[in-house]
């Protein structure tokens, strides 16, 4: 396997030949080969005419430049609709190099593996009738202490995806690099996690440089749910929506916004902070210091609190979903009032933003309409009429992997984007 599997991809013209002046027809055509391939690794799978979009390259042009990458085995095409029309899908090829994608959470460690063409990397499972193979998502996870480090949790992302990367049999040197997510807010400057973090322990924390010395490649770190966003844009149903938010209900609250097709992340990063949103001023002490934030009446810590007041023994998410579905009334009135604060803080944003979508992710996703009901109520009564009824609220189908998913498709992209 070569040094750099993703280098065939790109064309290097030979120093003095004609493709290499500047002005020629041959430059010309590679600079617009580039930028179709440029557009594949950044976005992933497209039609010919959303690439002409994306490159402003003409319609024509895009068809003759996916035909030679076609007949040169770079990309595969497949029929599809789009717009309720048909049209050609265009998937670049695996070329061996593949993107990590690392979730690090308050309880957990999670790690998935993507390929150039926009795929989960799997392995074989089994048969099904037929004689048709059927394949199964492949990933790693494991649990945390609750307070652990930031040396400790980096030293469980390095060790997962070592042993990822050994049991799909990937060499480390074809990984293009490693997106991470961790829930709180980056200084995008400096890739520091800074104060309001769900954990503490790695405010001031450098992971770009420090989990890049661990993994010893790229490193891209971003806020969760801006990759919650990024993964229901890019592996989700929602790849043609140019406006969503998406927001993060877990440990911690907290929403990723895609503004006109591209993530927000306004001056230095610190965006779509709604866990600390004032919904209730006399309410109680929220870790940041204000009072009857969002975060002390929906997050999962918050309701896993409040059950637990009238339980034997300790509350765990997964008995708020067990709960939920044998109807006990403790806790649909725990989710409904959280649903509707939730509802609350997204209506602001909805105000501001206007979007098409709002889709709600976190560790709850299986609660269905249990809790995008409440939510949808909470919307309906502080938004704006027309933004209310012309904004679609729905469950995340990406559920708890949405994150690391989102990580993966940032070093594609990150890595797919032309030289500053």
């Amino acid at each position: 396997m070569p040094a750099d599997p993703s280098s065939a991809l790109r064309t290097v013209p030979t120093t003095g030949s004609e493709s290499s002046k500047p002005g020629s027809q041959s430059a010309l055509r590679e600079r617009n080969r580039q930028r179709i391939i440029t557009a594949l690794l950044a976005s992933g799978p497209q039609t010919q005419a959303e690439l002409s979009r994306q490159t402003g390259l003409s319609s024509a042009t895009v068809s003759n430049i996916v035909r030679q990458l076609h007949e040169d085995h770079l990309v595969s095409t497949e029929p599809t609709t789009s717009s309720g029309r048909r049209a050609l899908s265009v998937r670049l090829n695996d070329t061996g190099a593949v993107a990590a994608g690392l979730d690090i959470g308050r309880r957990h460690v999670r790690v998935v593996l993507a390929s150039l063409g926009y795929r989960i990397l799997q392995e074989e499972s089994g048969q099904r009738p037929r004689g048709h193979t059927y394949r199964i998502l492949q990933e790693e996870s494991v649990q945390l202490p609750l307070g652990h480090s930031a040396a400790e949790g980096m030293d469980a992302a390095a060790a997962l995806l070592a042993r990822l990367l050994r049991r799909q049999g990937v060499n480390r040197s074809a990984v293009l690099g490693a997106g991470v997510g961790i829930p709180g807010p980056i200084d995008r400057r400096t890739g520091t996690v800074v104060q309001g973090a769900i954990l503490p322990e790695w405010v001031g924390i450098n992971m770009r440089a420090d989990l890049a010395d661990r993994l010893g490649m790229p490193v891209f770190i971003d806020n969760d749910a801006n990759l919650g966003a990024l993964a229901e844009v890019t592996w989700g149903p929602h790849g043609g929506t140019a406006n969503l938010i998406f927001i993060k209900v877990a440990s911690g609250i907290g929403a990723g916004l895609i503004i006109n097709g591209s993530l927000y992340y306004g001056h230095v990063g610190i965006t779509g902070e709604i866990g600390h949103a004032t919904i209730n001023e006399q309410g109680v002490i929220c870790r940041c210091g204000n009072r009857g934030c969002l975060e002390t009446i929906a997050s999962t810590s918050t309701m896993i609190e409040l059950l637990g007041r009238a339980s034997n023994g300790p509350v765990t998410t997964a008995d708020i979903l067990a709960r939920a579905a044998a109807k006990d009334p403790a806790t649909l009135r725990v989710i409904d009032d959280a649903g509707v604060a939730v509802g609350r803080a997204a209506s602001n944003l909805a105000n501001t933003l206007n979007p098409e979508t709002i889709v709600i992710g976190g560790s709850l996703t299986d609660l269905g309409d249990c809790f995008l009901e409440p939510v949808r109520r909470g919307l309906l009564r502080h938004a704006v009429p027309l933004v209310d009824e012309t904004t679609a609220v729905q469950m995340s189908s990406l559920g708890d992997r949405a994150e690391a998913l989102g990580a993966a498709a940032l070093v594609l992209q990150e890595q797919g984007a032309p030289a500053r």
